[in-house]
């Protein structure tokens, strides 16, 4: 038997529709930036350590950028629960 699903509060979900989409956005954003990079430097045709450093980059910086948009979703929620008649 499933589970009925929880109640959402709808009333303050700006803040928290905006930091996931700026998340997204900006994910898109750093992949955006590395392909262009990719083809213009040409890094297809570079020796395999150019291309895996290049590819070590792109990875952290990605890390990077969803740890970021994570850590303030999380406080969002945290603080939306904590303020539940808000």
């Amino acid at each position: 038997m499933p589970l009925p699903a929880p109640p959402v509060d709808t009333r303050n979900s700006g803040r928290l529709r905006r930091e996931v989409l700026a998340l997204v956005g900006l994910v898109l954003a750093v992949d955006a930036v590395f392909v262009a990079g990719y083809f213009l430097a040409g890094v297809a045709r570079r020796p395999d350590g150019v291309k895996l450093g290049y590819t070590a980059a792109w990875t952290i910086v990605t890390l990077l950028v969803v740890l970021r948009g994570l850590t303030r979703v999380r406080a969002e929620r945290v603080r939306r629960l904590a303020r539940p008649g808000r």
